[in-house]
């Protein structure tokens, strides 16, 4: 039985290894997509469970001061009591609408957690007890309506506040093909970024459940029962996340949600695509070979030493958008971007990446490749595996970060441009991330470290997004890129480190055709201070 338990365990990780060499983009072919779009049947972005009852949640996002400097662990928040309020609150700043744009007859809303594409793959699912205004259940959050549908009606075990989150790996897949697996993984890191810093402004802390097995999720949350799902896209379980809300509880481990007595389910979900033009079965075939036993994740890191931005958290969280041009002459002020440095190696401490930065136009910098590593005992070890002709060089101009270097000088800004799918935003920004995995040994231990290092850079992706906007820039994530010529530029073979995900950041520039609309419009906002 041992011998047949490590063959399947092989296999998945040679299947999720196979998944990623097949979906590489390259120069002579991108990874397998649609050959058209039809966009008046792009798939509905909100799921519905027709027949739960929903509740509407308070908008309350303009009744919080809190400072920026809390989402970076730079201000301490008192919790908030947890009640509808404050639930409104979480999940309005973390997985609600931020703006709906127009253009012409069209409009689109926009939300806090950045998706590629802006299809937004990801489900939430809040699983309470014991929370004033919310009945004791498991609930689907409907971000279009900001409500709550009771799915399961049932008491836990122990009082507490837990979010599970899920994809729709069809809604990427519609546009993006074979590679959309990928970005349903950078989207989930995005979601639980944006799922902390809305704790950070309530003083709760989110943290990923660990010892819980995909499967145990998919139960947890429903999208096991084939019979409410019917014709219905399936969900895809993710992870599971606890949310204190207030003093680290007296229990061992980080707690999971156990019900007792009956469950009385309700609602059938809706289909998002009644006429899908293509099918991706290699898919479906790494979701399921990238099952397994969910992981603890470093959401937060230690507070950065440089100083926060003088802005309100709220704000950072509402107008963060997904950059489309930048300003290709601006120069991004050298403490801002050491500041950037600083708050994102926090996160990098607790993760399995390193941060290559192509600087454009940054003040003091000279133009060229930098490396940011998760930390300085790491050096020696990428400096073996990648071109020899490196400089490894310190970097006086940001003393804070003593773990950046400079590798090559130069001004990269048309082969960046050429690497990442030809796209202006990759050239024109201020800098441009890479952000570069520990990758090979990792899946090849457990397939399912896979989904954890893309949601790692999921979430570094965040932190970058937040920080380019409290300082009055913008940022773009970059999902389409030249996967093996990135890694021939940095002298890379085999899969011992891979490229996952790029990240642009500088000066947008705005097209006025399109304007701005606040959400939810014509819906009542709460002035009561939390």
């Amino acid at each position: 039985m041992l011998d047949v338990a490590v063959g399947d365990f092989q296999a998945r990780a040679e299947a999720v290894l196979a998944y990623h060499r097949r979906t590489k983009h390259r120069q002579d072919g991108y990874a397998a997509g649609p050959e058209t779009l039809d966009w008046d049947a792009q798939p509905s972005p909100y799921r519905h469970y027709t027949g739960a009852p929903i509740s509407l949640l308070p908008l309350v996002s303009d009744a919080i001061d809190t400072p920026y400097a809390a989402l970076t662990s730079q201000h301490d928040v008192p919790p908030v009591t947890p009640d509808i309020r404050s639930i409104g609150a979480l999940l309005e700043l973390s997985l609600g609408l931020a703006a709906i744009k127009e253009y012409g007859p069209d409009s689109w809303a926009l939300r806090c957690n950045p998706s590629s594409g802006n299809l937004h793959p990801t489900e939430a699912y809040l699983i309470a007890r014991g929370i004033n205004g919310i009945s004791d259940g498991m609930h689907h959050y409907r971000p279009g309506d900001h409500g709550l549908e009771l799915r399961c009606s049932s008491i836990l075990e122990r009082p507490g506040l837990w979010i599970g989150l899920s994809s729709i790996l069809w809604r990427e897949a519609w546009k993006y093909g074979e590679r959309a697996f990928r970005y349903c993984q950078l989207d989930t890191g995005h979601a639980i970024g944006a799922i902390s810093a809305a704790c950070s402004v309530l003083g709760w802390r989110a943290q990923v459940v660990p010892g819980i097995g995909t499967d145990g999720i998919a139960h947890l949350l429903g999208l096991d029962r084939m019979q409410d799902f019917g014709r219905a896209e399936r969900e895809a379980p993710e992870v599971l996340l606890h949310i204190e809300t207030g003093a680290p509880e007296d229990v061992a481990g980080v707690p999971v949600p156990v019900c007792v007595g009956e469950e009385r389910w309700s609602g059938t979900a809706s289909l998002l695509d009644p006429r899908p033009m293509y099918r991706w079965p290699v898919i479906g075939a790494v979701a399921e070979a990238s099952e397994g036993m969910v992981e603890g994740l470093g959401v937060y890191g230690k507070a950065p030493a440089s100083p926060p931005p003088q802005v309100r958290a709220a704000d950072a969280i509402l107008t963060r958008r997904s950059a489309q041009r930048y300003a290709r002459d601006h120069v991004l002020p050298v403490g801002v971007f050491s500041r950037v440095l600083d708050s994102v190696s926090q996160l990098l401490r607790e993760s399995s990446l390193h941060l290559l930065a192509f600087v454009h136009n940054v003040e003091g910098l000279e133009r060229g490749l930098y490396a940011l590593l998760r930390d300085a005992e790491d050096e020696p070890r990428l400096c073996a595996a990648m071109d020899g002709d490196l400089l490894w060089q310190d970097v006086p101009e940001v003393p804070r970060i003593p773990a950046f270097r400079l590798l090559a000088k130069g001004d990269f800004r048309k082969l960046v441009r050429a690497l990442c799918c030809h796209q202006p935003i990759a050239a024109d920004s201020c800098v441009t991330f890479c952000m570069l995995a520990e990758f090979g040994e990792a899946v090849e231990a457990d397939p399912w470290r896979y989904r954890q290092l893309h949601w790692q850079a999921g979430l570094i992706g965040h932190r970058l997004y937040l920080e380019a906007e409290a300082s009055g820039h913008a940022g773009t994530g970059i999902g389409c890129f030249l996967d093996d010529e990135i890694h021939r530029v940095l002298g890379l073979s085999g899969e011992t480190f891979q490229a996952l995900y790029h990240f642009a950041m500088g000066r947008a520039l705005t097209d006025e055709r399109i304007s701005s609309t606040p959400a939810y419009p014509g819906r009542f906002r709460l002035e009561a201070r939390l």
